[in-house]
Order: structure tokens, then sequence, then C-alpha cells
């Protein structure tokens, strides 16, 4: 097990992200470089920009970092979804 994670061409250290997003970017301005793609925040305000393939590789490899803290089913969200 390592605590990197390719995103991009950065191996970022599993410890330092704060959230990753569940839905693509949209601001709607015409100029924006960011649209539909997924946000990675780190800590100290840093973000990291990816696509669906890295966001999904970022969860997975914090899930299983944290030793598979999903609900029941495996869903990280769990029971707690509402």
């Amino acid at each position: 097990m390592t605590i990197f994670c390719v995103v991009d061409d950065k191996h970022v250290p599993l410890y330092r992200v704060m959230w990753v997003a569940a839905t693509p970017h949209f601001c709607g301005h015409e100029d924006c470089e960011r649209e539909g793609q997924y946000e990675i925040r780190l800590e100290q305000g840093e973000s990291l920009w990816s696509n669906q393939k890295d966001r999904d590789r970022m969860l997975e490899a914090l899930e299983t970092w944290q030793g598979g803290l999903g609900g029941p089913s495996g869903d990280p969200e769990g029971d707690w979804q509402t």
C-alpha cells in the first residue's frame, strides 16, 4: 500500500486531500478552463483538477488507505445518505 495517488502527472500524498468533488465543475464562464473537470481539494487551499478516471482512482485510494470505511454496502456514502 502506498500513501500516494497519481493525478495527471503528480504523485499526491493521500493525507493532504481534504475532499474530492462528486460532480464536475461548471461555472458558466466562457473562458473557464476547468469546465467538466473534478476538483480535488488539498490542504492549505490548494486544488488539483482531474478527469473522472483520476477522480475515481483517488477515491479508491483514499478508501483503501483508510481501511474501507464505507457503509454496509461498501458505498462511501453508506447509511448517511438522506
